[in-house]
């Protein structure tokens, strides 16, 4: 009875793909759990997606929240990735970029600040512990 059972076409449940063709257009939060193409205008945040990619005709004005984030079209807006981040050339961000990894093509345009500091689950339990014993070392040798 299924519409998908001849196995010609198949639905992944588990990681599923939104795609907003180049006339789709939304307005408010929008939230995915899996990775998103957006073509369209989207005027509003998104957040929980894994991949964004934001093709040449998107246009994005509001914030990006993501695992990974590529953007070919038009950022307006902050965007936060968990993995890393790449501007295409001929794309266009205006906004701040966070992220352990950052890639700025040549001819891409960006307005805004960068910052690559690595996830907190990364960063090991013991180097703040090491800071202060270097403090505490480097205190008797100056005095």
């Amino acid at each position: 009875m299924s519409i998908f059972k001849n196995g010609k076409t198949a639905f992944d449940a588990t990681n599923p793909d939104t795609v907003f063709g180049r006339e789709a257009y939304f307005q408010g939060t929008l939230t995915a759990k899996g990775s998103l193409k957006i073509d369209g205008r989207i005027d509003g945040s998104i957040v929980d997606a894994k991949m964004v990619t934001v093709g040449k005709t998107g246009k994005i004005k509001g914030d990006i929240s993501c695992e990974t984030c590529s953007v070919g079209g038009e950022v307006k807006g902050n965007i936060l990735a968990v993995a890393a981040i790449e501007v295409m050339s001929g794309a266009r961000v205006e906004g701040d970029l966070r992220a352990p990894r950052i890639v700025l093509e040549e001819g891409a345009f960006f307005n805004g600040n960068c910052s690559m500091e690595p996830p907190a689950k990364d960063q090991p339990a013991a180097r703040p512990q090491q800071e202060p014993a270097r403090e505490k070392a480097d205190k008797p040798a100056k005095g």
